[in-house]
C-alpha cells in the first residue's frame, strides 16, 4: 500500500534527506515521490535466494558486482529508484559511487509485492527502458514466474521453469524451483 505521492522537482540531496521509517522505501520516479512499506518476509526470502544464486556466480567468475536493495540508482535529476537487486558488470564500475549507482546497471531485478506490482510493471519498466537498462527481471512469487525484459524488446521472455542468464561468455542456468522453494 502506497502511503504518499507528491509531484515536485527533486534534487538528489533532497531525496537523500527523506526518512525511511520502519523500512519504508522512498523513490522518485519521473519526479514523483513514491513511498512503499517494507517488503514482506516472503519477498525478502526470494530476494535472498536470487542474491545467493547470481551473487555466487558473479563472484566466482569475477564478472562485476551484485548489490541487494535498498541501493539508490540515480538515473537523472528527479529519477532515483531502489531496486531489489542490481548487477553492474566488470568494466562499468565507474557507475558505482558513495551515493549509489549513477546510471543504468546491466541488470535490475524487482520482486513483485502487492504494493509494488503495478509500478514494477508500469512506471519502473518504462523508466528502466528509457534510461537504457540492458536487462530487467520482474520476479513474481505469486505466479512463480519471471518476466525477462531485454533492452527495448517489445515483449519479455516469460519463464516458468529454467532460463539461462549470460554475462559475456559465461552462463548461469537459473532454476525457478530454487528461487521459489520455501
Amino acid at each position: 500500500m502506497e502511503s504518499h505521492r507528491t509531484r515536485t522537482r527533486w534534487t538528489y540531496a533532497e531525496f537523500a534527506r527523506l526518512p525511511s521509517e520502519g523500512g519504508a522505501r522512498n523513490e522518485i520516479i519521473a519526479g514523483e515521490l513514491v513511498v512503499t512499506p517494507a517488503p514482506s518476509t516472503r519477498h525478502q526470502r526470494v530476494v535472498g535466494k536470487i542474491m545467493i544464486l547470481i551473487g555466487g556466480f558473479v563472484e566466482t567468475h569475477r564478472l562485476g558486482v551484485v548489490l541487494p536493495g535498498p541501493i539508490d540508482v540515480l538515473f537523472a535529476e528527479g529519477d532515483y529508484v531502489e531496486p531489489d537487486l542490481v548487477f553492474v558488470a566488470r568494466g562499468h564500475e565507474s557507475l558505482l559511487s558513495d551515493r549509489g549507482i549513477e546510471g543504468p546497471p546491466d541488470l535490475i531485478i524487482e520482486v513483485l509485492s502487492p504494493s509494488t506490482r503495478p509500478r514494477d510493471r508500469g512506471s519502473k519498466l518504462e523508466r528502466y527502458r528509457h534510461f537504457g537498462v540492458a536487462e530487467y527481471w520482474i520476479v513474481d512469487p505469486e505466479e512463480r514466474m519471471v518476466e525477462v525484459w531485454h533492452g527495448d524488446a517489445p515483449e519479455p521472455d516469460v519463464v516458468r521453469d529454467t532460463f539461462v542468464w549470460r554475462v559475456g561468455a559465461k552462463r548461469l542456468d537459473v532454476s525457478l524451483e530454487d528461487v521459489f522453494q520455501s
